[in-house]
């Protein structure tokens, strides 16, 4: 089948899309850069949206916690969208708009980094959210579509992508967060392993080595 709605076509649309992403590799190079900070600190991330951005926070939180395509250390991130209880009992107690905000009031502290997914850029929930994060002093990316909404000027750095349809949007958000893990994963593998090989360092078991940064010395996830 081939036409509007086909396999062939959407497919299409998305490869256009990636394409015209690309031009954010500044953006995402800064974005990169802000976790590295984040981490290499003992910060955590913090990741949120709704919907089908709440799956990709959730998703992506689990690829720092468990692994990418690198066997190393766990990465400190947390989705504040996993916790039905906290979410439930904060939107019947004071408001759908507050139940982030007040998420991050409990968990975030200065040297983390809180992560919103939005496709509008709009939700009120995700903008208080980051105006709580403002006030706590801990820094802001917002990963967006759709011109950026009111919330690109409400984070320290907003990733703006170039798609105007939720879904499309949405696959790029997972694709920009997929690069961005995988280059956080190989300079911290790499950091690290040159760590252990240092006098004082824990000394590689026999038969491993550090996985160095820009090589294709990648394990493979284990899951779909």
């Amino acid at each position: 089948m081939t036409g509007p709605g086909s396999f062939a076509s959407r497919m299409a649309g998305l490869a256009a899309a990636a394409e015209a992403a690309g031009a954010l590799g500044p953006s995402v190079d800064r974005y990169v850069e802000r976790v590295l900070v984040t981490l290499r600190r003992g910060g955590k991330l913090l990741l949120c949206g709704n919907g089908g951005s709440a799956a990709t926070a959730e998703h992506v939180a689990a690829e720092y916690v468990v692994r990418f395509r690198r066997e190393r250390r766990a990465f400190a991130a947390v989705a504040l969208t996993s916790g039905g209880a906290v979410l439930t009992a904060a939107s019947n107690d004071l408001g759908y708009a507050e139940a982030l905000a007040r998420t991050v009031r409990a968990l975030a502290r200065p040297e983390d980094l809180l992560i919103l997914h939005s496709t509008s850029g709009d939700s009120p929930n995700l903008l208080r959210a980051a105006e709580e994060a403002k006030a706590m002093g801990v820094a802001t990316v917002g990963v967006l579509a759709r011109g950026g909404g009111r919330l690109a000027s409400r984070v320290d750095l907003a990733l703006v992508l170039p798609a105007r349809e939720t879904a499309l949007a949405q696959e790029l958000q997972l694709a920009l967060e997929h690069a961005v893990v995988d280059r956080v994963e190989a300079v911290l593998a790499g950091e690290d392993g040159a760590d252990a090989g240092a006098p004082g360092g824990a000394a590689h078991a026999p038969g491993t080595a550090a996985h160095v940064p820009g090589t294709g010395d990648h394990t493979e996830p284990r899951e779909a």
